[in-house]
């Protein structure tokens, strides 16, 4: 176990600097960076002055060098936009991005896998009908124009919940609403495909014969042999969690990374943009990792050479 680890490490870390490297250079590919935060109409002059401030007049490999550097050092210079370290800004906005995701992602799969298990195990019943159109609707749904929806029904028609910002448990609800559709319909659709392979297996008849009750067939046995596609979907819903976060968080001005990630590209600040990709891609490393390693603790039989 130790050893994979080690190597996942190794390989995500690779990965991280294919990413970053990429960023660096797709920055430097799309214009001048004195150019893009200066805007089309700025002076030849001023263009060059913040060019010599900022070393954007050095050849590329000299530039790349010291963003290696200040990679390396948690240091990606300062937002243009704020005036402040990019990376710390970044950081800020991160518990608000987690916090949305993980009621998200709290609420959507104990729900999903309930819903799952219920039509798979009444296969074509109402139940199982009606599953499927919570779980079609929801794989389906537009982010946004959820959002919109939600916000008209329940904010400013019975005005129930707050239309935007952060605070108090009730300003969660509607973005984590809106973030859970996917997620929901998705893990469902896969729950109840997982279920119907495992309730057709021979120990589940085994197990009736022998006159278990069914409540412990479907949760005990079958739901936990069908956990490994489940948890592998529930870590790509994850991070497409945090992918969606940035429409989300925009519609409900949610003060998280999404938001933070819209304000810089609007302000065509490179450095900001530079950290919050760091910072993003940390995050789905960890997740797809920790997603791997869950394997081992659901299913003995997965050894990691």
């Amino acid at each position: 176990m130790a050893r994979y680890v080690a190597r996942r490490l190794i390989q995500s870390l690779l990965v991280l600097v294919v990413v970053l490297t990429l960023v660096f250079f797709a920055g430097r590919v799309i214009g001048n960076p004195a150019a893009l935060i200066l805007g089309p109409e700025a002076r030849a002059e001023d263009v060059k002055t913040l060019e010599e401030r900022f070393g954007y007049d050095k050849p590329p490999l000299v530039q790349f060098g010291r963003y290696a550097r200040g990679v390396v050092s948690g240091d990606f210079g300062n937002s243009w936009w704020q005036r402040r370290p990019a990376l710390p800004m970044a950081l800020e906005r991160l518990p608000a991005t987690l916090k949305l995701a993980a009621v998200t992602m709290l609420f959507a799969l104990p729900l999903a896998m309930i819903l799952g298990s219920l039509a798979a195990w009444k296969p074509g019943s109402l139940i199982d009908k009606g599953v499927n159109v919570i779980s079609l609707t929801g794989a389906s749904a537009v982010d946004f124009w959820i959002g919109l929806m939600l916000i008209l029904f329940f904010a400013v028609q019975l005005r129930l919940l707050p239309t935007s910002g952060s605070g108090s448990l009730k300003f969660i609800i509607l973005p984590a609403l809106t973030l859970s559709l996917r997620p929901l319909g998705r893990v469902a659709q896969v729950t109840r495909s997982a279920m119907l392979d495992q309730l057709s297996k021979p120990y589940i008849k085994t197990a009736r014969a022998k006159g278990y009750r069914e409540r412990k067939i479907v949760l005990g046995q079958a739901l936990k042999n069908a956990f490994i596609p489940i948890i592998t979907l529930s870590g790509d819903e994850a991070i497409s969690t945090l992918n969606g976060a940035v429409v989300v968080e925009t519609v409900f001005a949610w003060p998280g990374l999404g938001l933070l990630i819209v304000s810089a590209v609007t302000n065509r600040d490179l450095p900001l943009i530079e950290a919050l990709v760091f910072v993003v891609a940390i995050m789905i490393i960890v997740t797809n990792l920790l997603v791997d390693l869950t394997y081992s603790y659901l299913d003995p039989k997965v050894r990691y050479g």
